[in-house]
């Protein structure tokens, strides 16, 4: 056997391994981290006896990694962003799973292309783009349904406020009510609050894990009212009436604008993908391209400018800001 493929094999296998094993050390984590915040006291050593276990880590040497990382600016926005996603990974989890996802691209597409070191590096780049991709699209799956579940939210707030319940009673009605995205993100601030934040400091911990501006006017209301007074209950009905407006816009403009945002994704990809069957099927046909000097280099960048500038636009054109 190949010694160089037998090596490529030994470490994908290699990479599987190790990407079951962080999973599954996150989801033991997940369970010790749930089944004590069932318990939690509303003071700071309840506090610090919850967080002591969870934070725990099975490997010494991501430990090492998230403590080196502690305090870096980009580690802070990365951490950020995997909080509104709601991924329960650390940072140095992530930056562990992107190098992987790196190395395995580049080695699949390495083994794929009859070792073509092109499409390596077009694997490496896939690899890279990867992780980023399903963080922004969790990210914006849930901050979908958070909006979409925000409406009812503020219904229940203002029903519990006229019945007499005060702010935190109300969410903690919103907390047992409604499902999650919502349930989950009430309930977290209205332990913060039990565990000795103040509520307008809660409520900026939300606001940073749910980037939502139908959510910013919520909690300047909120806020705003406790420091000069005022109706909350009527307030927050103005707003609940404008988000659910928005909510049906957005929807209207959605349907309108899908076949337009398909048909862009389509004509973008079309391109790549038949340049890679291309490869595969002819191998010398398309290494032209690159192997007869400068017109097909010009012909590369000219295509790729095209097609990323027309996806732009198309872009550009069926995204309407409601």
């Amino acid at each position: 056997m190949n010694p160089t493929l037998l090596a490529v094999g030994v470490g994908v296998v290699a990479v599987i391994i190790l990407v079951f094993g962080i999973m599954s050390m996150r989801a033991e984590t997940g369970e010790v981290k749930e089944r004590l915040e069932r318990f939690v006291e509303a003071d700071r050593k309840a506090e610090a006896v919850r967080a002591g276990p969870a934070a725990k880590r099975a490997s010494p040497a991501l430990d090492a990694l998230n403590k080196l990382l502690t305090g870096r600016a980009f580690a802070d926005k990365i951490a950020v962003q995997l909080a509104r996603a709601d991924i329960k990974l650390t940072v140095g989890e992530y930056l562990v799973l992107s190098l992987i996802a790196i190395l395995g691209g580049g080695a699949i597409a390495y083994l794929i292309s009859s070792r073509s070191l092109i499409f390596a590096l077009v694997g490496v780049l896939a690899g890279y783009l990867v992780p980023g991709s399903v963080v922004k699209y969790m990210q914006g799956r849930r901050l979908k349904m958070f909006n979409d579940q925000l409406g009812d939210t503020i219904n229940l707030l203002v029903n519990g406020l006229r019945t007499g319940f005060s702010v935190l009673q109300a969410m903690e009605a919103v907390a047992r009510e409604l499902p999650q995205p919502v349930a989950g993100e009430f309930d977290r601030v209205v332990k913060e609050v039990q565990l000795g934040l103040t509520l307008e400091q809660a409520l900026q911990n939300m606001l940073r894990r749910v980037s939502s501006e139908d959510l910013d006017l919520v909690v300047t209301a909120i806020n705003v009212q406790r420091e000069v007074g005022g109706n909350l209950a009527e307030i927050l009905d103005v707003i609940s009436f404008t988000i659910r407006e928005r909510v049906r816009i957005k929807g209207e403009v959605g349907v309108l604008t899908a076949q337009g945002m398909i048909t862009g994704y389509v004509i973008t990809g079309l391109p790549l993908a038949l340049a890679g069957v291309l490869y595969l099927v002819n191998r010398q046909y398309v290494e032209r391209l690159w192997t007869s000097g400068l017109c097909g280099w010009a012909m590369l960048i000219a295509g790729a400018i095209l097609i990323v500038s027309g996806f732009l636009i198309i872009q550009k054109i069926v995204r309407i800001e409601v």
